[in-house]
Protein backbone atom coordinates (compact mmCIF):
# COMPACT_ATOMS: atom_id res chain seq x y z
CA UNK A 1 0.00 0.00 0.00
CA UNK A 2 1.31 3.74 -0.91
CA UNK A 3 2.00 6.33 1.93
CA UNK A 4 -0.47 8.68 1.00
CA UNK A 5 -3.18 5.62 1.34
CA UNK A 6 -2.13 4.38 4.36
CA UNK A 7 -2.11 7.75 5.27
CA UNK A 8 -5.99 8.12 4.19
CA UNK A 9 -6.59 4.84 5.86
CA UNK A 10 -5.31 5.71 8.98
CA UNK A 11 -6.97 9.12 9.20
CA UNK A 12 -10.57 7.87 8.35
CA UNK A 13 -9.82 5.28 10.94
CA UNK A 14 -9.23 8.59 13.58
CA UNK A 15 -12.03 9.98 12.46
CA UNK A 16 -14.47 7.97 11.86
CA UNK A 17 -13.28 4.38 13.99
CA UNK A 18 -13.70 6.68 17.55
CA UNK A 19 -17.25 7.40 16.95
CA UNK A 20 -18.08 4.11 16.91
CA UNK A 21 -15.85 3.71 20.32
CA UNK A 22 -16.91 6.41 22.87
CA UNK A 23 -13.75 8.43 21.81
CA UNK A 24 -12.92 12.14 22.23
CA UNK A 25 -14.53 14.58 20.09
CA UNK A 26 -14.27 15.45 16.96
CA UNK A 27 -11.34 18.35 17.23
CA UNK A 28 -8.86 15.67 19.23
CA UNK A 29 -9.54 13.32 16.75
CA UNK A 30 -9.06 16.09 13.88
CA UNK A 31 -5.01 16.74 15.78
CA UNK A 32 -4.69 12.87 15.91
CA UNK A 33 -5.23 12.50 12.33
CA UNK A 34 -2.43 15.17 11.49
CA UNK A 35 -0.08 13.92 13.62
CA UNK A 36 -0.52 10.89 12.20
CA UNK A 37 -0.52 11.88 8.74
CA UNK A 38 3.44 14.07 8.94
CA UNK A 39 4.75 10.23 10.76
CA UNK A 40 3.58 9.24 7.65
CA UNK A 41 4.34 12.11 4.82
CA UNK A 42 6.75 14.20 6.59
CA UNK A 43 6.26 18.02 7.96
CA UNK A 44 4.24 20.47 5.72
CA UNK A 45 6.99 22.22 6.12
CA UNK A 46 8.55 21.27 3.26
CA UNK A 47 11.57 24.33 3.70
CA UNK A 48 12.16 23.04 7.03
CA UNK A 49 12.40 20.13 6.39
CA UNK A 50 14.76 20.07 3.23
CA UNK A 51 16.68 22.13 6.28
CA UNK A 52 16.99 19.15 8.65
CA UNK A 53 17.86 16.55 6.14
CA UNK A 54 19.96 18.54 3.70
CA UNK A 55 23.31 16.69 3.11
CA UNK A 56 26.67 17.98 1.97
CA UNK A 57 30.24 15.97 1.94
CA UNK A 58 33.87 17.19 2.50
CA UNK A 59 36.77 15.57 2.19
CA UNK A 60 39.00 15.12 5.53
CA UNK A 61 42.98 13.61 5.64
CA UNK A 62 44.29 12.38 8.98
CA UNK A 63 47.49 10.78 9.91
CA UNK A 64 49.25 9.45 12.69
CA UNK A 65 52.23 7.83 14.17
CA UNK A 66 52.41 3.96 14.52
CA UNK A 67 53.29 3.53 17.92
CA UNK A 68 51.23 -0.20 18.73
CA UNK A 69 49.00 -1.51 16.19
CA UNK A 70 47.53 -0.09 13.26
CA UNK A 71 43.95 -0.22 14.84
CA UNK A 72 45.45 2.28 17.44
CA UNK A 73 47.25 4.32 14.67
CA UNK A 74 43.90 4.34 12.81
CA UNK A 75 42.10 5.47 16.41
CA UNK A 76 45.03 8.18 17.07
CA UNK A 77 44.39 9.49 13.89
CA UNK A 78 40.95 10.14 14.38
CA UNK A 79 39.35 7.65 11.99
CA UNK A 80 36.17 5.73 12.44
CA UNK A 81 36.95 1.91 12.46
CA UNK A 82 34.13 1.29 9.95
CA UNK A 83 35.57 4.00 8.27
CA UNK A 84 38.53 2.11 7.97
CA UNK A 85 37.41 -1.57 7.53
CA UNK A 86 37.51 -1.69 3.63
CA UNK A 87 40.51 -0.04 3.44
CA UNK A 88 41.84 -2.20 6.11
CA UNK A 89 41.35 -4.73 4.13
CA UNK A 90 43.18 -3.59 1.16
CA UNK A 91 46.27 -3.03 2.99
CA UNK A 92 46.12 -6.39 4.37
CA UNK A 93 46.25 -7.54 0.38
CA UNK A 94 49.66 -6.25 0.38
CA UNK A 95 51.32 -6.64 4.03
CA UNK A 96 50.91 -8.44 6.90
CA UNK A 97 49.38 -5.49 9.46
CA UNK A 98 50.15 -7.48 12.37
CA UNK A 99 53.53 -8.29 11.58
CA UNK A 100 54.99 -5.66 8.95
CA UNK A 101 54.23 -2.54 10.77
CA UNK A 102 56.95 -1.16 13.20
CA UNK A 103 56.83 1.63 15.63
CA UNK A 104 57.68 4.85 14.01
CA UNK A 105 55.69 3.66 10.99
CA UNK A 106 53.58 6.11 9.67
CA UNK A 107 49.43 5.92 8.15
CA UNK A 108 47.62 9.03 6.14
CA UNK A 109 44.24 8.42 5.39
CA UNK A 110 42.22 11.13 3.39
CA UNK A 111 38.34 10.00 3.12
CA UNK A 112 35.04 11.62 2.29
CA UNK A 113 32.17 12.08 5.12
CA UNK A 114 28.63 13.19 4.66
CA UNK A 115 27.08 15.89 7.20
CA UNK A 116 24.10 17.48 7.77
CA UNK A 117 23.33 21.59 7.29
CA UNK A 118 23.85 21.53 11.29
CA UNK A 119 27.54 19.76 10.38
CA UNK A 120 26.60 16.06 12.22
CA UNK A 121 28.62 13.63 10.81
CA UNK A 122 26.16 11.21 9.08
CA UNK A 123 26.43 7.57 8.29
CA UNK A 124 30.00 5.52 7.51
CA UNK A 125 33.11 7.45 5.75
CA UNK A 126 34.58 6.55 2.22
CA UNK A 127 38.18 6.60 2.09
CA UNK A 128 39.32 7.31 -0.94
CA UNK A 129 43.26 6.86 -0.42
CA UNK A 130 45.22 5.46 2.44
CA UNK A 131 49.07 5.10 2.57
CA UNK A 132 51.07 3.47 5.07
CA UNK A 133 55.02 4.38 5.46
CA UNK A 134 56.92 1.12 6.66
CA UNK A 135 60.78 0.46 7.27
CA UNK A 136 59.88 -3.46 7.02
CA UNK A 137 57.96 -2.90 3.00
CA UNK A 138 58.30 0.38 1.85
CA UNK A 139 55.77 2.64 1.23
CA UNK A 140 52.55 0.81 0.64
CA UNK A 141 49.47 3.31 -0.71
CA UNK A 142 45.72 2.04 -2.11
CA UNK A 143 43.71 4.34 -4.17
CA UNK A 144 39.60 4.28 -5.05
CA UNK A 145 39.10 3.93 -8.53
CA UNK A 146 36.60 2.80 -11.15
CA UNK A 147 38.04 0.85 -13.95
CA UNK A 148 35.55 0.41 -17.23
CA UNK A 149 36.09 -3.84 -16.70
CA UNK A 150 35.90 -3.79 -12.96
CA UNK A 151 34.29 -1.25 -11.31
CA UNK A 152 35.08 0.84 -8.08
CA UNK A 153 37.71 -0.99 -5.78
CA UNK A 154 40.96 -0.23 -4.09
CA UNK A 155 44.42 -0.42 -6.59
CA UNK A 156 47.85 -0.34 -5.38
CA UNK A 157 49.65 2.61 -7.05
CA UNK A 158 50.83 -0.61 -9.51
CA UNK A 159 47.87 -0.32 -10.63
CA UNK A 160 47.62 -3.79 -9.37
CA UNK A 161 44.14 -4.75 -7.32
CA UNK A 162 44.35 -4.25 -3.77
CA UNK A 163 42.61 -7.33 -3.12
CA UNK A 164 44.44 -10.84 -2.46
CA UNK A 165 44.60 -13.60 -4.57
CA UNK A 166 42.47 -16.45 -3.21
CA UNK A 167 45.47 -18.67 -2.99
CA UNK A 168 48.54 -17.98 -1.51
CA UNK A 169 52.28 -19.04 -2.02
CA UNK A 170 52.94 -21.20 0.82
CA UNK A 171 56.21 -19.52 1.98
CA UNK A 172 56.82 -15.42 2.60
CA UNK A 173 59.78 -15.50 0.76
CA UNK A 174 59.69 -17.66 -2.71
CA UNK A 175 62.80 -19.13 -4.16
CA UNK A 176 62.00 -21.87 -7.18
CA UNK A 177 64.72 -23.99 -7.46
CA UNK A 178 63.00 -26.36 -9.64
CA UNK A 179 60.15 -25.74 -11.66
CA UNK A 180 56.70 -27.27 -13.00
CA UNK A 181 57.14 -29.51 -15.55
CA UNK A 182 59.76 -31.83 -17.01
CA UNK A 183 63.13 -32.03 -15.13
CA UNK A 184 66.14 -34.54 -15.06
CA UNK A 185 65.88 -37.05 -11.75
CA UNK A 186 67.74 -34.79 -9.22
CA UNK A 187 69.45 -37.75 -7.41
CA UNK A 188 70.59 -38.39 -11.21
CA UNK A 189 72.47 -34.98 -10.93
CA UNK A 190 76.19 -34.08 -9.04
CA UNK A 191 75.82 -34.01 -5.45
CA UNK A 192 76.74 -30.92 -4.54
CA UNK A 193 79.87 -29.96 -2.29
CA UNK A 194 79.56 -29.60 1.23
CA UNK A 195 82.18 -26.91 3.12
CA UNK A 196 84.86 -30.01 3.69
CA UNK A 197 84.82 -30.61 0.13
CA UNK A 198 82.62 -33.55 0.17
CA UNK A 199 79.60 -34.83 -1.04
CA UNK A 200 76.57 -33.96 0.53
CA UNK A 201 74.54 -36.71 1.75
CA UNK A 202 71.18 -36.70 -0.26
CA UNK A 203 67.43 -37.83 0.57
CA UNK A 204 66.05 -37.15 3.85
CA UNK A 205 67.81 -37.64 7.45
CA UNK A 206 70.45 -39.84 8.21
CA UNK A 207 68.69 -43.04 9.94
CA UNK A 208 70.41 -45.78 11.90
CA UNK A 209 69.68 -49.28 10.70
CA UNK A 210 67.20 -50.27 8.31
CA UNK A 211 63.94 -49.49 9.43
CA UNK A 212 61.81 -46.72 7.51
CA UNK A 213 59.04 -44.55 8.97
CA UNK A 214 55.38 -45.49 8.90
CA UNK A 215 54.13 -44.80 5.54
CA UNK A 216 57.50 -45.45 3.45
CA UNK A 217 57.78 -48.14 1.64
CA UNK A 218 60.72 -50.26 0.96
CA UNK A 219 63.16 -49.17 -1.85
CA UNK A 220 61.84 -45.60 -1.54
CA UNK A 221 64.85 -43.35 -3.11
CA UNK A 222 66.05 -41.08 -0.25
CA UNK A 223 66.16 -44.08 1.90
CA UNK A 224 67.24 -46.74 -0.34
CA UNK A 225 67.29 -47.79 -4.65
CA UNK A 226 64.40 -46.57 -6.90
CA UNK A 227 61.46 -49.48 -7.89
CA UNK A 228 62.36 -50.14 -11.22
CA UNK A 229 59.39 -49.38 -13.90
CA UNK A 230 58.12 -51.59 -15.81
CA UNK A 231 60.14 -52.94 -18.75
CA UNK A 232 59.16 -51.24 -21.92
CA UNK A 233 57.15 -48.62 -20.19
CA UNK A 234 58.17 -44.74 -20.03
CA UNK A 235 58.39 -43.92 -16.79
CA UNK A 236 56.83 -40.31 -15.61
CA UNK A 237 56.73 -39.70 -12.03
CA UNK A 238 56.89 -41.88 -9.16
CA UNK A 239 53.64 -42.23 -7.12
CA UNK A 240 53.56 -41.24 -3.00
CA UNK A 241 53.55 -45.43 -2.24
CA UNK A 242 57.17 -45.54 -4.33
CA UNK A 243 55.22 -47.23 -7.40
CA UNK A 244 56.30 -45.69 -10.99
CA UNK A 245 53.02 -44.12 -12.78
CA UNK A 246 54.12 -45.17 -16.69
CA UNK A 247 52.85 -44.56 -19.92
CA UNK A 248 52.27 -48.33 -20.97
CA UNK A 249 54.61 -47.77 -24.67
CA UNK A 250 57.60 -48.60 -26.53
CA UNK A 251 58.68 -45.08 -26.76
CA UNK A 252 61.94 -44.00 -24.70
CA UNK A 253 61.70 -41.28 -22.08
CA UNK A 254 62.81 -37.56 -23.45
CA UNK A 255 66.82 -36.98 -22.68
CA UNK A 256 68.87 -34.88 -22.26
CA UNK A 257 72.48 -34.18 -21.51
CA UNK A 258 71.85 -34.99 -17.62
CA UNK A 259 69.27 -38.10 -18.75
CA UNK A 260 66.11 -39.11 -18.69
CA UNK A 261 63.58 -36.08 -18.36
CA UNK A 262 61.05 -36.82 -15.56
CA UNK A 263 57.64 -35.23 -14.89
CA UNK A 264 57.68 -32.91 -11.43
CA UNK A 265 54.05 -32.13 -10.38
CA UNK A 266 54.44 -28.98 -8.63
CA UNK A 267 57.42 -26.46 -7.48
CA UNK A 268 60.50 -26.90 -5.09
CA UNK A 269 60.53 -23.85 -2.79
CA UNK A 270 64.26 -23.13 -1.20
CA UNK A 271 64.19 -22.13 2.63
CA UNK A 272 65.90 -23.81 5.72
CA UNK A 273 64.90 -26.37 7.65
CA UNK A 274 61.87 -24.80 9.94
CA UNK A 275 60.61 -22.22 8.02
CA UNK A 276 56.81 -22.01 8.75
CA UNK A 277 54.79 -23.40 5.71
CA UNK A 278 51.11 -21.80 5.37
CA UNK A 279 48.01 -23.15 3.98
CA UNK A 280 47.51 -22.09 0.67
CA UNK A 281 43.93 -21.53 1.07
CA UNK A 282 40.60 -22.38 3.31
CA UNK A 283 40.04 -25.93 3.07
CA UNK A 284 40.44 -29.23 5.17
CA UNK A 285 42.97 -31.24 5.89
CA UNK A 286 42.54 -34.95 3.84
CA UNK A 287 45.80 -36.35 4.42
CA UNK A 288 48.90 -35.68 6.84
CA UNK A 289 51.90 -38.00 8.10
CA UNK A 290 54.50 -39.17 6.17
CA UNK A 291 53.76 -40.07 2.42
CA UNK A 292 56.87 -42.20 0.37
CA UNK A 293 58.45 -39.92 -1.92
CA UNK A 294 56.90 -36.84 -0.40
CA UNK A 295 58.18 -37.52 3.47
CA UNK A 296 56.12 -35.83 5.78
CA UNK A 297 53.62 -34.65 3.29
CA UNK A 298 49.92 -32.88 3.65
CA UNK A 299 47.33 -32.75 1.44
CA UNK A 300 44.44 -29.89 1.72
CA UNK A 301 41.66 -29.80 -0.27
CA UNK A 302 39.88 -26.52 -1.30
CA UNK A 303 36.66 -25.06 -2.79
CA UNK A 304 36.22 -25.31 -7.19
CA UNK A 305 37.80 -28.96 -6.48
CA UNK A 306 41.55 -27.70 -5.82
CA UNK A 307 44.07 -29.30 -3.51
CA UNK A 308 47.16 -28.37 -2.41
CA UNK A 309 50.14 -30.61 -1.24
CA UNK A 310 53.19 -29.64 0.70
CA UNK A 311 56.13 -32.37 0.77
CA UNK A 312 59.38 -33.08 2.99
CA UNK A 313 58.21 -31.28 5.84
CA UNK A 314 60.37 -31.50 9.09
CA UNK A 315 57.42 -31.66 11.32
CA UNK A 316 53.59 -30.49 11.47
CA UNK A 317 51.93 -27.73 13.18
CA UNK A 318 50.97 -29.19 16.37
CA UNK A 319 47.17 -30.49 16.36
CA UNK A 320 46.69 -31.03 12.73
CA UNK A 321 45.47 -33.95 11.40
CA UNK A 322 43.07 -35.21 8.80
CA UNK A 323 39.39 -32.96 9.05
CA UNK A 324 41.39 -30.25 10.48
CA UNK A 325 39.43 -26.78 9.05
CA UNK A 326 42.48 -24.61 8.08
CA UNK A 327 42.54 -21.19 7.11
CA UNK A 328 44.38 -19.47 4.16
CA UNK A 329 47.61 -18.32 6.32
CA UNK A 330 47.63 -20.39 8.91
CA UNK A 331 50.52 -22.27 9.84
CA UNK A 332 50.45 -26.01 8.94
CA UNK A 333 53.74 -27.19 8.96
CA UNK A 334 57.74 -26.55 8.77
CA UNK A 335 60.18 -27.12 6.18
CA UNK A 336 62.46 -30.06 5.97
CA UNK A 337 64.07 -33.02 3.85
CA UNK A 338 62.19 -35.68 4.65
CA UNK A 339 61.53 -38.45 1.51
CA UNK A 340 62.91 -38.43 -1.57
CA UNK A 341 65.08 -34.90 -1.43
CA UNK A 342 68.19 -33.79 -1.66
CA UNK A 343 68.25 -30.79 0.46
CA UNK A 344 65.73 -28.36 2.77
CA UNK A 345 62.98 -27.12 0.39
CA UNK A 346 59.50 -27.44 0.11
CA UNK A 347 57.39 -29.36 -2.68
CA UNK A 348 54.26 -27.53 -3.29
CA UNK A 349 51.72 -29.45 -5.41
CA UNK A 350 48.45 -27.85 -7.04
CA UNK A 351 45.59 -30.22 -8.36
CA UNK A 352 42.77 -29.27 -10.33
CA UNK A 353 40.12 -32.29 -9.86
CA UNK A 354 42.93 -34.19 -9.30
CA UNK A 355 45.02 -33.18 -12.30
CA UNK A 356 48.50 -31.19 -10.81
CA UNK A 357 48.61 -27.45 -12.61
CA UNK A 358 51.52 -25.04 -12.29
CA UNK A 359 50.68 -22.70 -9.14
CA UNK A 360 53.14 -20.22 -10.74
CA UNK A 361 50.47 -19.25 -14.09
CA UNK A 362 47.24 -20.49 -11.74
CA UNK A 363 44.98 -17.72 -11.71
CA UNK A 364 44.08 -18.13 -8.46
CA UNK A 365 47.28 -17.25 -7.11
CA UNK A 366 47.47 -14.00 -9.65
CA UNK A 367 45.81 -10.68 -8.64
CA UNK A 368 44.02 -8.72 -10.74
CA UNK A 369 45.80 -5.47 -12.78
CA UNK A 370 44.87 -2.35 -15.00
CA UNK A 371 45.00 -2.32 -18.42
CA UNK A 372 45.18 -0.18 -21.54
CA UNK A 373 43.46 3.72 -20.34
CA UNK A 374 42.60 2.54 -17.06
CA UNK A 375 46.17 2.51 -16.12
CA UNK A 376 46.85 6.16 -17.75
CA UNK A 377 43.24 8.01 -15.95
CA UNK A 378 44.32 6.22 -12.67
CA UNK A 379 48.04 7.51 -12.61
CA UNK A 380 47.09 10.84 -12.93
CA UNK A 381 44.39 10.26 -10.36
CA UNK A 382 47.11 8.96 -8.07
CA UNK A 383 49.48 12.17 -9.02
CA UNK A 384 47.00 14.80 -7.99
CA UNK A 385 46.43 13.11 -4.69
CA UNK A 386 49.97 13.59 -3.99
CA UNK A 387 49.82 17.09 -5.44
CA UNK A 388 47.07 18.04 -2.74
CA UNK A 389 48.70 16.50 -0.07
CA UNK A 390 52.17 18.48 -0.71
CA UNK A 391 49.66 21.69 -0.50
CA UNK A 392 47.93 20.33 2.59
CA UNK A 393 51.41 19.66 4.20
CA UNK A 394 52.71 23.54 3.27
CA UNK A 395 49.79 24.54 4.36
CA UNK A 396 50.06 23.23 7.84
CA UNK A 397 53.87 24.44 7.91
CA UNK A 398 52.61 27.56 6.92
CA UNK A 399 50.14 28.01 9.89
CA UNK A 400 52.77 26.33 12.55
CA UNK A 401 55.32 29.29 12.11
Amino acid sequence: MKKASLAAAIVAWLVVGPAFAGQPDEEARAVEARAAEELLLGSGDEARRLSDYQIFTREISADSLVLDTFDAAVAEAGVAAATMLDARQALASALDLDRDLQTGDRLYVRYEQAFTAEGVAIGIGRVLWAELRTRSKGTIAIHRFRTREHGERFWLANGQAAIAPSMRMPLDVISISSGFGLRPDPFEQPRPLAATGKPEPMGGPKRSGSSLPPGLPTGTVGYGAAPTPPIGAVPIYMNPDGSWKTSLTKATPKRSSAGALFMHDGVDLVAPTGTPIYAAADGIVVGVGPNGRYGNWIQVDHAGKLSTVYGHLSRFADGLMVGTTVSRGDVIGFVGSTGRSTGAHLHFEVQSEGKAVNPTTHPEFKSVSMRGVDIERFKKQVARSLEEREREAKVAASLRR
